[in-house]
């Protein structure tokens, strides 16, 4: 192996692929056993890479986003998530450990409408100990609360943090939410159809700003959707479900809007 002398040290000059974030293979999930949901799922998403994951309804998308983050168990293959098996008997402490280095964000926000914006970001830390004071910004400690102002100034609305979210817009709202998946210093981020509610320049904007944070902060991200544009402009890539397998797994910019169409209309 070639060695690069840096002062004393020597550096392999091979690249070492880095080692998934989310790895499945062969997986299959089945609440009756006549009609699987997923079936022969592989996958592998390295650390950083932003991935769409589209199809039409009952492809399995919800069921897969399920699994990676240990509600569901597989009914067959492996799968690992932030190096921690979740097939088998995969512990409930390992289903622990991916929750509390993953946020999420979904659709409609599940946002508590008459709290202030700040004390809904900090809902995101109630997985800690002593959890039960993220419930209100007024019972948070002073280093929680700094976390949750920093997660509000990233998205752009620190100065909405004493405002009640009810008095916000529908994108201000999904903004909250990612400020609230964002304070837990997420490694992996979900994302189920986060501008589906939006109008669609609010939903450009959502987007735009999940893509940016997640690149800056080397956060993986996987998102669903059924907007084409979405799917191709902010993602590394595109993986297509359809009757539970992987119908094509692409580079976005090698991929038309008339060929990601193919994946709804078969």
């Amino acid at each position: 192996m070639n060695k690069v002398g840096t002062g004393t040290e020597a550096v392999s000059a091979v690249a070492v692929a880095p080692v998934p974030a989310i790895r499945a293979d062969a997986l299959s999930k089945s609440y009756d056993p006549a009609r699987p949901v997923l079936r022969d799922i592989s996958l592998a998403i390295r650390p950083g890479e932003r991935v769409a994951l589209i199809g039409p309804n009952g492809s399995g998308k919800s069921t897969l986003l399920r699994c990676l983050i240990g509600l569901h168990a597989p009914s067959g293959g492996t799968l690992e998530v932030l190096g921690q098996p979740l097939h088998g008997h995969a512990t409930r402490r390992a289903r622990a450990h991916v929750r509390g280095r993953t946020g999420m964000v979904f659709q409609h926000h599940a946002l508590v409408r008459r709290r202030v914006a700040l004390s809904n970001v900090l809902h995101g830390l109630l997985h800690r100990p002593g959890g039960w004071r993220a419930l209100s910004h007024q019972t948070a400690p002073s280093d929680w609360r700094a976390r949750g102002m920093a997660a509000l100034e990233a998205v752009g609305l620190a100065d909405r943090a004493l405002d009640r979210v009810d008095a916000l817009s529908g994108g201000q709202q999904q903004r909250v939410a990612i400020a609230r998946a964002l304070v837990r210093d997420p490694e992996f981020l979900i994302a189920d159809e986060p501008a589906a509610s939006l109008d669609p320049a609010a939903g450009r904007d959502v987007m735009a700003l999940f893509a940016r944070l997640c690149a800056e902060r080397g956060i993986t991200l996987l998102y669903t959707s059924h907007d084409m544009a979405h799917a191709r402009d902010y993602s590394d890539r595109i993986v297509a479900l359809r009757d539970g397998q992987v119908q094509f797994d692409t580079p976005s910019h090698d991929l038309s809007a008339e060929h990601l169409q193919e994946s709804f209309d078969g």
